[in-house]
């Protein structure tokens, strides 16, 4: 009576070898695909990162001199920078520009026409779109680049620029806010704009009994 041996055989030995070796060849490839997984996931948070800034942004007055000293209103109000709005205080259209709807809950110009926009002015009291203005900062809470963590740190950065132009024609009621993502090699990976208007404020209608 011969005994049965459990072992390999020639050919499962070779299919085992065949296995390991191909794993050990695509380890590197699926170490780099994940890891680029995870830096294009940061990527699109730096998206997000750069769109809320500017949503942010856009929720501040056109400027620090938006609100009227005069009133105890606290709406933004439109400032005079092109001589538009009527000065004639007996004149119905007072303190309103071409378009503006003659309501008292409607948009209205300041009451000293001479007031110009004070880009850098700082009033503790007004939250204008300079406010919202900064250089370059961490966008993530913990940036320190890492075998174990992100791969690369992320910067943004928010500017603003003045009278920008349409079809050749400035624009002196409007400008242009940039939110920009750099990553640590100074490359810009996103860049996202938006516009902001001297167009004031229209007040909520408030019903009383």
């Amino acid at each position: 009576m011969v005994k049965s041996r459990s072992a390999f055989t020639l050919i499962e030995l070779i299919f085992a070898i065949v296995v390991i070796g191909l794993t050990v060849i695509a380890l590197p490839t699926i170490s780099r695909v994940l890891s680029k997984s995870a830096e294009s996931n940061i990527i699109q948070e730096a998206v997000f990162a750069a769109a809320t800034e500017l949503n942010e942004a856009t929720t501040a007055h056109w400027d620090e001199n938006s609100t009227d000293a005069n009133s105890t209103a606290t709406l933004a109000m439109v400032i005079n920078l092109d001589s538009n709005c009527e000065d004639d205080n007996t004149n119905p259209r007072y303190r309103l520009r071409p378009g503006h709807i003659l309501q008292p809950l409607h948009r209205k110009c300041l009451n000293d026409l001479t007031v110009t926009d004070g880009h850098t002015a700082i009033k503790d009291d007004v939250i204008a779109v300079e406010d919202m203005l900064h250089s370059s900062q961490e966008i993530f809470i913990n940036p320190t680049p890492s075998a174990q963590g992100y791969k690369n740190d992320y910067n943004s950065s928010v500017t603003v620029s003045y009278s920008p132009s349409f079809a050749g024609t400035t624009q002196p009621n409007m400008k242009k806010i940039t939110a920009k993502i750099i990553d640590a090699d100074g490359n810009t990976i996103v860049q996202l704009s938006t516009y902001v208007a001297n167009i004031g404020e229209v007040d909520y209608y408030k019903r009383t009994f």
